[in-house]
């Protein structure tokens, strides 16, 4: 997927609510202006692609215990200059939850999102404050396949029910305005 591809995607989105429409003004604007907005080289805000990740009957969402955020989250990450977003959320689950199978359930955008991150220190070294313009991706994995920590950036990884992935995070916006939304948007 081209950047055009992924630029024509965001545009086609139709947004959920007024965090969506006013998050996916914002993200296009800043790919427009920014040439190196795919990429973290841009400190003030990149696009990031994250991974609503469900099993099949919807009953349970993997999270994994993000070390930097000292929360249970989704998963995700850095585009880090690619474009085809789908495949850097289907990469990540991979390497952050150690599971193999996992596939779209639709190749579509589930939602979209502006996300602050705060300073924190990674591999020793400062990173300032910034933006991720992040892109989330509706994915689908067996919850009886075997799951293994990434130490570098987790702690655990576990399946929940959206009921106990909403009381398990720590980060009250985010269970709030993100993960709240992303089960309202399941139908559960």
């Amino acid at each position: 997927m081209t950047r055009e591809d992924s630029i024509r995607q965001i545009e086609n989105y139709p947004p959920f609510n007024e965090q969506e429409e006013k998050d996916k003004a914002l993200i296009l604007g800043w790919i427009s202006n920014n040439e190196n907005a795919f990429s973290r080289e841009n400190t003030v805000a990149h696009i990031t692609a994250s991974a609503w990740v469900v099993n099949k009957d919807r009953s349970k969402v993997l999270m994994v215990y993000h070390n930097i955020y000292n929360s249970w989250s989704w998963l995700g990450g850095h585009a880090d200059g690619e474009t085809d977003l789908l495949s850097v959320a289907i990469r990540e689950v991979k390497e952050e939850a150690g599971i193999s199978n996992v596939r779209p359930v639709s190749e579509e955008i589930f939602s979209l999102e502006s996300l602050t991150v705060d300073g924190h220190v990674k591999k020793g070294n400062y990173v300032s404050s910034h933006l991720h313009l992040n892109i989330t991706y509706l994915l689908e994995a067996d919850s009886e396949e075997q799951v293994s920590v990434k130490a570098d950036e987790n702690s655990g990884v576990m399946w929940f029910s959206p009921e106990d992935a909403l009381e398990k995070s720590t980060e009250p916006w985010f269970v709030e305005h993100i993960y709240s939304k992303l089960i309202k948007k399941m139908g559960i």
